[in-house]
């Protein structure tokens, strides 16, 4: 094995397993550790994408424990919303693959860096779910355009697809307090 890889074997715990498929074999190329400017920009996409696999993970979930009088066109929102924040997490992670550097979306990274509040459990009343989002979308915009000035003094091309994000983050913003004002 060349030395710069490490061999690790994994022990399946779910479906696999109780097939029979006890190990997998997964070979892990070293860790990329960015250093100055590099670090800064990986650091700023990361938490961008920790944000908006978040985002993702409480639209669905709101989705589908949506109730009340406006359910069809919050239910269909959600849903928009939802594939928006999969379009732009999946673009924050290939620019941080063509850095150099390994995404990480994994749950246990999602959950210890997110800083949005869980979604409560069980059925969510309309308004309330906008509410909740009107507020984290707002958070997250407002975290993603604190990081333009710092990542575009290193990488402009990373500071264009944080500015795209934050503009449709924007765009979202009207459109949940149109929904919660009655006027769509």
């Amino acid at each position: 094995m060349a030395n710069d890889q490490v061999d690790r074997t994994v022990v399946s715990q779910g479906p696999a397993r109780a097939a029979g498929q006890a190990t997998a074999r997964v070979t892990q190329l070293p860790a990329t550790d960015p250093t100055g400017e590099a670090a800064q920009v990986a650091e700023s996409l990361q938490a961008t994408l920790v944000e908006l696999i978040d985002l993702s993970l409480h639209t669905k979930q709101a989705h589908w424990n949506l109730v009340g009088p406006s359910f069809k066109p919050i239910h269909l929102l959600l849903d928009e919303l939802t594939d928006q924040y999969r379009d732009w997490y999946d673009e924050v992670a290939e620019r941080l693959a063509a850095i150099g550097v390994s995404a990480d979306g994994r749950i246990a990274t999602v959950s210890a860096g997110t800083p949005l509040e869980p979604l409560p459990a069980g059925q969510l009343r309309d308004q309330d779910v906008l509410a909740f989002f009107d507020a984290r979308v707002t958070l997250v915009a407002d975290r993603v355009r604190a990081r333009l000035d710092p990542i575009g003094a290193h990488d402009l091309l990373s500071q264009h697809l944080l500015l795209s994000i934050v503009l449709g983050l924007d765009d979202q913003c009207l459109t949940l307090g149109a929904y919660r004002s009655g006027s769509t």
